[in-house]
């Protein structure tokens, strides 16, 4: 993707600001008054210097004097308010756009995720943002006071002397030049420094997500050394961007200082045929000194626009990431909480894949049944899960719940209707009770305790130090796996969705963790829709049916001549240890027998 220009820079940003739109009209007038009085204090310091200080009359000071005084005054009020008025709304640009992207990114499905450093993101949504604001927003202030000033200064010192005024303006292009030259090799610079930034963030995002496994692999060294070879690769670039923008000053300063020179010994000349007054040659060189400042920020206003283009290329960029799925339905689902679940003939294949991870499936769960779907590893089982939430749609044939097709309903709706218990839980930073009610957020204490009982979660949360005020990080590292797993039940259990997915609610649990997730799972159940997706198939008892997925399709049940060892359902390489036992059998080799819950 090429950089964008400032034209699609402001079309795509300048929306953000539309409630702050009337601040920055005031301010950009605040910014001029504050230069007009600027302009008027120097007239005044070169009437003092005529009329006051050459003649040594006190008389002729006062006046003068006073409006001195009275334009600062103004001046210096005129520039607080512009820069206040100023900030409030670039930082408020700062939380409308950083929320939009945030938003935008939320709704983007979960192969987007896979492809993409975390850090990256984070980058993208801190940095990246910020360059844009200070183009569209105080960059675009500054310019238009930086504009001004120049017109003001300009024409002040061209009343009091046109011919120095005009030397001065011929030595303007040379600033120009300068700030061309600069920003070419700082846009370079810039965008170096923003990917290897969004590098440096993956890196730190990914070791501390990770730590657990780096430290039992013993890793920490190449996990430095990636980030140590990450770091040198922004600090070339980092290093190359602040030499460049600390020489540029330097530069101007010099040619300013050239050119003052310059004018001052032309105006000496024209003191002598007395062409201008001493007070007016002070004045005239400090117009020229004001004149210099403003086009001084007009050549960094240049490298603002070239980081900005960096930055908005990488937010663009993001922001035209589109969802797998287009929410665009407008059906509506029965009245009736009891939800009927049924894929027809679906084929499905992730981006990239070599092959579907589900060709022709065919599965219909009545309202209240509970289906199990095992098989082997990449058979499509959590695939299932995915298409229920439309996380994708489905390349072929549908999906309904209670009949109608989800790509009809809206997006809400079908995640209303469905609690996930996924397989990798997720615990967010904040107290327990808040990690139980994400789902549900308006829920009561009360409700949230009851949840916490159905899930058998309620004894070890009172035995934390807050209870359910206790404080977990993001990953829970507080608790074990098991009690992870049963607030994920309980955030489920408060959910009420009338249709439920687990998604291997028991992995990586031992036995007595397993049962004690087991009994709340099977009181979820018992009033829902539920398809639990599983290699254990010691939870086979508690469904009305088994599905075996093989291949992406559902795959015909085994004979009883072949059902001696669970490895008949799998193959060799996924095969369990355990023999299957007797009251499997009649499940197994006849799926549409539906059998008593225990």
């Amino acid at each position: 993707m090429a950089q964008p220009g400032v034209r699609e820079i402001f079309r795509r940003f300048w929306p953000f600001l539309h409630r702050d739109r009337r601040k920055l009209l005031v301010a950009a007038v605040l910014f001029v008054v504050a230069a007009v009085m600027e302009t008027v204090a120097v007239w005044m310091f070169k009437v003092l210097t005529d009329d006051a200080l050459t003649t040594g009359k006190l008389s002729a000071f006062w006046q003068p004097g006073m409006t001195w005084l009275g334009t600062a005054v103004v001046g210096a009020a005129a520039s607080f308010g512009g820069a206040y008025l100023t900030s409030r709304a670039a930082e408020k640009f700062l939380l409308e756009l950083r929320a939009h992207v945030f938003d935008h990114v939320q709704e983007l499905s979960p192969d987007f995720f896979a492809r993409r450093g975390t850090g990256d993101l984070v980058a993208r949504l801190s940095g990246d943002v910020e360059s844009v604001e200070r183009l569209v927003g105080s960059g675009m202030l500054e310019t238009v006071s930086a504009l001004f000033s120049v017109v003001l200064y300009a024409g002040a010192a061209l009343y009091l002397s046109w011919d120095l005024a005009l030397l001065a303006l011929l030595l303007a292009p040379v600033f120009w030049l300068v700030a061309r030259k600069f920003s070419q090799r700082i846009r370079t610079a810039s965008r170096q420094e923003r990917d290897a930034n969004g590098a440096i963030s993956s890196v730190v995002a990914e070791g501390i997500a990770n730590v657990e496994l780096v430290q039992s692999c013993n890793q920490q060294r190449s996990q430095g050394e990636r980030l140590h070879r990450e770091s040198l690769r922004w600090f070339g670039a980092k290093l190359a961007e602040a030499r460049l923008s600390a020489l540029y000053a330097p530069v101007v300063t010099v040619l300013e200082t050239v050119c003052v020179l310059l004018i001052i010994g032309v105006g000496v000349w024209e003191i002598s045929a007395q062409r201008i007054t001493i007070g007016g040659l002070i004045a005239f060189a400090a117009y020229l000194g004001y004149l210099y400042q403003p086009l001084q920020q007009l050549g960094q206003i240049t490298m603002a626009v070239t980081a900005a283009r960096a930055g908005s290329e990488r937010l663009i960029e993001l922001m035209d990431q589109r969802p797998a799925v287009a929410d665009t339905g407008r059906a509506s689902l029965p009245a009736r909480r009891s939800r009927g679940i049924r894929f027809e003939r679906v084929g499905f294949g992730y981006p990239g894949a070599d092959r579907p991870a589900l060709a022709d499936f065919g599965l219909d769960v009545r309202p209240g049944e509970f289906v199990l779907v095992t098989g082997p590893s990449g058979a499509g089982k959590s695939t299932l899960a995915k298409l229920l939430l439309r996380f994708y749609d489905p390349h072929a044939g549908r999906v309904l719940l209670d009949d109608v097709d989800l790509r009809d309903l809206p997006l809400r709706a079908v995640r209303d209707s469905i609690a996930l218990v996924p397989q990798e839980v997720a615990i967010f930073h904040g107290t327990v009770a808040d990690n139980i009610a994400f789902g549900a957020p308006d829920a009561t204490r009360d409700e949230i305790v009851a949840a916490a009982r159905e899930a058998d979660a309620d004894e070890f949360v009172r035995r934390l130090p807050d209870g359910y005020d206790t404080v977990i990080g993001e990953r829970g590292a507080l608790l074990s796996g098991g009690q992870r797993r049963r607030l994920s039940i309980a955030r489920a259990v408060l959910r009420r969705a009338p249709v439920l997915v687990l998604d291997e609610p028991t992995n990586g649990l031992d036995r007595a963790s397993t049962r004690r997730v087991v009994e709340p799972l099977r009181r979820l159940a018992r009033t829902r829709t539920t398809i639990l997706i599983s290699h254990d198939l010691d939870l086979a008892a508690e469904a009305d049916r088994v599905v075996v997925l093989d291949g992406g399709r559902a795959a015909s049940p085994p004979r009883p001549e072949r059902t001696g060892f669970a490895g008949d359902l799998f193959g060799p390489d996924d095969a369990p240890t355990v023999r299957l036992r007797p009251p499997w059998l009649a499940t197994l080799t006849n799926p549409g027998i539906a059998r008593g819950r225990r």
